[in-house]
């Protein structure tokens, strides 16, 4: 789950990490007096609330030093179609608007928390260099990037905190406060099952550092433990990806035209890579889970056929745990449920495979069969363009 920049901003301040005065989200107009108000005296700045890195570059921030300036601004941004680096092209259109004060900055910085893969745990990533540029700076100097684990049972230790801060060349006055940041950071990490917390820019101002900006993707596995965070309806979720959530089937739209139903997240991506491989695109990521039942591929079959883009459908199952006439059976019942109107190829691999395709063999729906997943992604794409 990801959160928009001022839900990651309330996570900061819940955990005293300081941030710039806020006046709170607007959605139109109207809000922006008393909003521009209870951020208190200008100049402010205006940020589009998107899920999408960039946001500067791409006119989604901009600093007004009058109300007149802010309105202007917040016109401008209220209904924009934003595209940034990470957008891969599509537009995202804006809702919303942060407004909060300005910041007198002096220097910026990076910082974030992450999970290391390598080292089982997370890590603090910073930089004495942040901002806008901060993945140029990472390809071209490695070097100005440093690194600390954190213990997740202990959080960041005050030690490597210090050496931190030092190694950041912080002015001696602003160690402590530095410290207690990263430190919190480290904890709202942990405590909130997050696969990263970052802050770009963290700033330098003369009356101390500020968390200009915030950023908090957290596990969508752990959300149970988190019931306020999993009542959160993701603002940028398509009606389709709503619904699939709402079945609990993992499904993310994409831009092509041939739809997926696999078992298996990872059997998914390879899917998809031999979709492209066969000349194709997928149109969707979607994993129908390890109980490919007939409820469940019904959902599955639903959700895809709504996608207009759709022109075939490669359906590739493992039947390990479930085994394969069962799973045959499974999308049998869900063909008689739903209006099949595109080819539909099918592979199947497994335990029980030799039985599960005989019964695919005998089905009223013209299914084309696959030997393995190459001949299936070649019969799809070649489906999808007849």
């Amino acid at each position: 789950m990801k959160l928009l920049e001022y839900e990651s901003k309330e996570l900061f301040r819940a955990h005293r990490i300081p941030v710039p005065p806020s006046g709170g989200v607007i959605r139109s107009l109207a809000g922006l007096p008393a909003a521009l108000k209870r951020a208190g005296r200008g100049p402010w700045v205006i940020k589009a609330q998107v899920l999408a890195g960039g946001r500067g570059k791409a006119g989604g921030i901009k600093l007004a030093k009058t109300a007149a300036e802010a309105r202007e601004a917040a016109k401008a941004i209220l209904g924009m179609t934003m595209v940034t680096a990470q957008t891969q092209g599509e537009g995202i259109k804006v809702r919303e608007v942060l407004v909060e004060g300005g910041a007198n900055i002096q220097r910026e910085m990076y910082l974030s928390v992450v999970m290391d893969r390598k080292a089982a745990g997370p890590t603090v990533i910073a930089s004495a260099e942040g901002g806008m540029e901060i993945e140029r700076l990472a390809a071209e100097r490695p070097e100005a990037i440093l690194r600390q684990p954190v213990d997740p049972s202990l959080g960041l230790p005050d030690f490597a905190a210090r050496r931190l801060a030092f190694r950041m060349g912080l002015p001696p006055e602003r160690i402590a406060e530095f410290c207690h940041i990263v430190k919190s950071l480290a904890w709202l990490f942990i405590e909130h099952d997050c696969s990263l917390v970052e802050v770009n820019p963290l700033v330098l101002t003369p009356k101390g550092l500020v968390a200009l900006d915030g950023k908090v993707l957290i596990d969508d596995n752990a959300l149970f433990r988190h019931p306020e965070l999993a009542k959160r309806n993701d603002p940028e979720l398509s009606a389709l990806e709503r619904e699939a959530k709402k079945a609990d089937i993992s499904y993310i739209a994409l831009a092509g035209s041939i739809g997926c139903m696999v078992n298996g997240a990872g059997l998914a991506m390879g899917t998809m890579d031999a979709i492209v491989l066969a000349g194709g695109r997928p149109a969707n990521f979607l994993d129908v889970g390890g109980a490919a039942n007939e409820e469940r591929v019904t959902k599955a079959f639903q959700i895809i056929l709504k996608d207009p883009q759709v022109k075939a459908v490669l359906v590739n199952i493992f039947g390990g745990i479930v085994k394969c006439d069962m799973i045959a059976a499974g999308i049998l019942g869900a063909l008689g449920k739903v209006g099949l109107r595109v080819p539909l190829v099918v592979r199947l691999q497994g335990t029980n495979v030799e039985k599960g395709r005989e019964l695919l063999s005998k089905a009223k729906v013209k299914i084309i069969a696959a030997e393995d997943l190459t001949d299936a992604a070649r019969k799809a794409v070649e489906a999808a363009g007849r």
